[in-house]
């Protein structure tokens, strides 16, 4: 068994792929890298099969007909023979002596018996044309190079969540809770990171700068223009996470806490999203959004009415509106915009 299976998924992905798998390469008798080709109609699967062929007891190719990112990510986990389970986007990359690092504690804590459900790390935003390259680091909110669990973790202020970017979970645990990503479908990141939160009992946060967090292509899901375009998937994860569990009935406050403040801030983006584009007919998407809601879990839906982004949301006529784009910088630091 491998200690660590990492998935690349794969579309039309022939200009950027090589730095990625590149990157992952030195991982080597450790890791299982699957790139799953995913329909792709340039030359990325001939790419993958390249890098099988010269790598084969690292590298795996699985060529699938198109089901979007998602579809990438269950085929990955079906197949995954790692003990713990890495994604990373074929235009993104990992630092080496940070992987180097990921590693030998992953050994050393196996080696050591221990059964440990999420390794969580920092991830730097590369953006496009910024000097300054803004990093995620949870260094203030989690204990540094330790076993913790989630009673021992501080409040997440907004912008500090844990996204996929952050997470190695094991494997078994993304099979135990059922994990099935929607096909054809953005942002289902979110999904993959909140679904199996519950099932988490272990973490171990290593305070080092691992995935390098790709922004600046004009075709990307958190381009805000692209993002309008592709509402309706965003709406469809939203409800997907309100669907996922009764929150009032995890009893672990500080995940319940950790769960309702995601939830919450992808209601936000959804909202303001809808509020952004400025159509009339967003606008009934935005109400049918909080109907769906209230008629789902009336609790949940008076707590983020009640928020204070909830609130600001909700406030009638355009000067309303004007005010709930207010909150379009938060929504930002959330899904990399800036």
């Amino acid at each position: 068994m491998k200690l660590l299976t990492i998935t690349v998924p794969c579309y039309n992905s022939q200009d950027y792929m090589r730095r990625c798998i590149d990157s992952l390469l030195p991982g080597g008798d450790d890791v299982e890298i699957i790139i799953v080709d995913d329909g792709s109609t340039d030359s990325t699967g001939k790419i993958a099969d390249e890098y099988a062929a010269a790598y084969p007891a690292t590298v795996r190719v699985i060529h699938q007909k198109n089901g979007g990112h998602g579809e990438g990510l269950n085929t990955g986990i079906l197949h995954a023979t790692g003990l713990y389970f890495k994604v990373v986007d074929s235009d993104d990359w990992v630092d080496p002596e940070s992987y180097r690092e990921i590693l030998h504690t992953l050994r050393s804590l196996c080696s050591g018996g221990c059964m440990l459900d999420l390794m969580i790390s920092n991830f730097v935003y590369e953006k496009d044309g910024s000097k300054h390259k803004k990093v995620m680091r949870y260094n203030r909110i989690l204990p540094r190079n330790q076993l913790f669990d989630w009673t021992e973790t501080k409040n997440f202020k907004i912008g500090k969540y844990i996204l996929m970017h952050s997470v190695i979970y094991r494997t078994q645990l993304l099979r135990d809770c059922r994990l099935v990503l929607p096909k054809h479908t953005f942002y289902v990141d979110n999904l993959f990171v909140y679904v199996p939160l519950p099932y988490v009992k272990t973490m171990y946060y290593l305070d080092v700068d691992f995935y390098h967090y790709y922004i600046g292509r004009e075709d990307q899901s958190v381009n805000e223009h692209i993002m309008i375009q592709r509402i309706d998937q965003q709406i469809a994860v939203n409800k997907l996470m309100i669907d996922a569990y009764d929150l009032w009935k995890i009893s672990n406050r500080h995940l319940r806490h950790y769960m309702l403040n995601y939830l919450e801030i992808i209601t936000v983006i959804s909202t303001v999203m809808l509020i952004k584009s400025g159509t009339e007919e967003n606008l009934a998407k935005k109400r049918e959004l909080w109907t769906y809601i209230k008629e789902k879990d009336i609790r949940l839906f008076h707590y983020l009415r009640n928020r204070m982004m909830g609130q600001t949301l909700h406030l009638p006529g355009k000067g309303g509106r004007g005010i709930s784009l207010t909150l379009y910088k938060i929504s930002q630091k959330v899904i990399g915009f800036n």
